[in-house]
């Protein structure tokens, strides 16, 4: 105990010191001091060290440059301190960048290295890193370290900074079926993912009320399946610019086709693929999940997540398998046929498992890996030893720490989105909940916490749509992030708070309308952005 509250009192005074209060998530190790260094935007420029991988010419790091000098300078002629203001004669002209390894024109995957080295001292500025994408993570915490005074001067404090994420997979989800969000709210979140260090956007993309993918495939889908096919779809080239938006951001797009419930909106667009619900003997004229039974079911799968891996590039696609309801299943009496050839009794749980093993077969067929949510690894269903699952109910048939458990003693790997579920809300500062989880906090060994490769904030959509999305999403999804980011012992809550707050009023000045923390007020806030 007493050795993390002198490692906290000497992240705090390294804080206070450093005028790094906004840095959001915290890094892993840090110094700094009061020395500051004069940044002049019009002499300042980002330079690639002339033996790194990464030269002019990596898209990643180009647009990157240009990103960051627009967000730290913008527009506007800043003039040179007056001499009684500054405390050191040596000038900030350049951060020189150093990439270990090429990769500009890949994709970041799981695998994916982020960690990196900033120095910002008398001798040099200067920022390595082991790939193009720990690359992003330094210049965006670059980025945060600059300040500028009330004369309107930017200045950088002497910094030393070790970082690198604690968990490998950091996500946060948007649900884009049950309100339809545009492009521009897809990219604009992605920004701020970067921000925040966020690095898998889980697009949710369809589900009951409506089927915005646009399929080239089975273009009856959209059609008859979205809220407007003219205005509420996303096309082949919506995707591609996400997906292109989101690498450049060194931020993975993992796509959620989620069967065989949660498929209301498949069914005009694709006749015979949903289950015929009985009323009595007869058909009562509604639909229940995908109907497992037929093979036509599989040739359309086979079909339809032949077209989704050549369009999304992440070597995993999220097939779903949740909350699957049996009652209309029970009620068709060719699945009752079905059923007792099989052997399956009544137990519609062995049936649900035949849907999703062959399935996964099907996906993995195409060279792909696959998360599932918890109930695939809660009905048994046979899987993969490489299946992801990702950890949801917070309580119910146990609770999230024990389902983790449990999953992890099966030897999966697991990610936990059970207690960031961000479109929940109530009144106050509820981040701090979020903020509190501890992700290891189960019973296991270190080789099962070591399972668990990160986690996802989650924004699912019943009462969120472009309206409300940014301020509901953010500074709270921060306190994710940082979980996943910073290290286990950074929970001290009067420590982040203002540091959060800080962060908020950053994103203010970026242009992003989160929403006040608590009592008080940034600069930013009356800016003409």
């Amino acid at each position: 105990m007493a050795g993390s509250a002198l490692w906290f009192f000497l992240l705090l005074a390294a804080a206070l010191a450093g005028r790094a209060t906004a840095l959001w998530p915290w890094p892993q190790y840090i110094q700094t001091s009061d020395l500051r260094y004069p940044i002049f935007p019009h002499n300042f420029q980002f330079q690639y060290h002339v033996s790194s991988a990464a030269q002019p010419g990596c898209s990643v790091l180009d647009e990157a440059f240009q990103r960051y000098r627009d967000l730290l300078f913008g527009s506007d002629f800043w003039h040179r301190p007056d001499p009684a203001e500054k405390q050191h004669t040596l000038e900030i002209n350049s951060l020189v960048i150093h990439v270990a390894t090429p990769g500009c024109d890949q994709l970041p995957s799981l695998e994916s290295a982020e960690n990196y080295t900033l120095t910002i001292n008398d001798e040099q500025n200067f920022l390595f890193s082991e790939t193009v994408w720990g690359a992003l993570r330094g210049l965006e915490t670059f980025s945060q370290l600059v300040w500028r005074s009330p004369e309107g001067t930017f200045f950088i404090n002497k910094t030393e900074i070790e970082d690198f994420p604690r968990f490998p997979h950091r996500g946060l989800l948007l649900d884009t079926s049950r309100h339809y969000l545009p492009l521009s709210s897809i990219l604009n979140t992605l920004d701020v993912m970067a921000y925040s260090k966020f690095n898998v956007f889980h697009w949710h993309m369809v589900d009951d009320p409506s089927f915005p993918y646009e399929s080239f495939t089975f273009p009856e889908l959209t059609r008859k399946g979205s809220y407007n096919p003219a205005t509420h779809i996303y096309t082949a080239q919506d995707v591609k610019e996400v997906i292109e938006y989101a690498r450049l951001r060194g931020i993975r797009v993992l796509v959620e086709f989620d069967t065989p419930g949660h498929t209301q909106s498949w069914g005009p667009g694709a006749p015979g693929l949903l289950t015929p619900c009985y009323s009595g003997s007869q058909p009562s004229g509604t639909f229940g999940p995908v109907n497992p039974i037929l093979n036509s079911t599989y040739e359309f799968m086979s079909t339809f997540f032949l077209e989704v891996s050549s369009v999304f590039p992440d070597f995993y696609l999220h097939l779903g398998g949740d909350e699957v309801d049996f009652s209309c299943w029970k009620s068709n009496p060719d699945i009752q046929d079905f059923m007792k050839k099989k052997g399956f009794g009544n137990d519609f749980k062995k049936l649900e498992s035949f849907y999703i093993q062959t399935l996964l077969d099907i996906v993995s067929a195409y060279g792909k890996g696959y998360v599932v949510w918890q109930e695939v690894f809660d009905n048994k269903v046979k899987v993969r030893p490489d299946t992801i699952i990702q950890v949801w109910r917070e309580e119910a048939p146990v609770s999230y720490m024990k389902e983790l458990e449990l999953v992890t003693n099966a030897s999966f790997r697991a990610l936990l989105s059970a207690p960031w579920y961000l479109n929940h809300i109530t009144y106050g500062p509820d981040w701090e909940k979020v903020y509190m989880v501890e992700p290891l906090a189960f019973d296991g060994t270190p080789e099962q916490k070591a399972l668990v490769i990160g986690g996802e904030a989650c924004m699912w959509g019943e009462y969120v749509d472009s309206t409300n999305l940014v301020p509901r999403l953010w500074p709270r999804a921060g306190a994710v992030a940082e979980r996943l980011w910073s290290s286990k012992l950074v929970t001290n809550l009067d420590f982040a708070s203002k540091r959060l707050a800080d962060f908020r009023c950053e994103l203010l000045r970026r242009g992003i309308q989160a929403q006040p923390l608590n009592v008080g007020y940034c600069e930013q806030e009356f800016e003409e952005t």
